[in-house]
């Protein structure tokens, strides 16, 4: 198995009143490491994009990505940290159209690399995100390319296991 090491910062603005980091902004670290680790940058130097960043991104691309669902589990609290936390991330399921990343989130330390084997200790938070792609001109759910599955196929293990209620 082998998942992605995403760092992110964190900012002052992310913590509540109790001085660990709020569950809405717990979301929006998520969002960052997917971006991070799923989208192409112009700007990145060649050789230092994720093998994984193989969607184009900005308004002129072709296709775009929604959020379908996401879920969360805040399993401890995490406090201010100059280092940057380590969001591991893998794809639960990869679909015709769809894909479900999983993460769990880390200390900054431990995390050897950009990607790795699932980490011993107990995580912050883990949680799922279900992404739908599709054409920007329609606004239709478009099938996930081969270069797209090849580059996150390397990924795919298991999916979160999160505590659900009771329908």
């Amino acid at each position: 198995m082998t998942r992605l090491n995403v760092p992110v910062r964190l900012r002052w603005s992310d913590l509540d009143a109790y001085g660990h980091v709020n569950n809405v902004e717990m979301f929006r670290l998520l969002e960052e490491a997917r971006i991070t680790a799923f989208w192409r940058h112009r700007e990145a130097d060649p050789g230092l994009e994720w093998p994984t960043a193989v969607l184009d991104s900005g308004p002129e691309a072709d296709s775009h990505t929604f959020v379908a669902r996401q879920e969360i589990e805040y399993l401890r609290p995490l406090g201010f940290t100059r280092d940057p936390i380590t969001v591991q991330m893998w794809i639960g399921h990869i679909g015709g159209a769809s894909l479900e990343v999983c993460y769990e989130v880390f200390d900054p330390d431990g995390a050897d690399g950009r990607s790795g084997p699932a980490r011993d200790e107990k995580p912050y938070a883990r949680a799922s995100t279900t992404i739908v792609v599709v054409d920007a001109a329609t606004q239709a759910p478009r099938r996930i390319t081969a270069t797209e599955r090849g580059a996150w196929e390397l990924y795919v293990e298991a999916p979160a296991v999160l505590r659900r209620r009771g329908a």
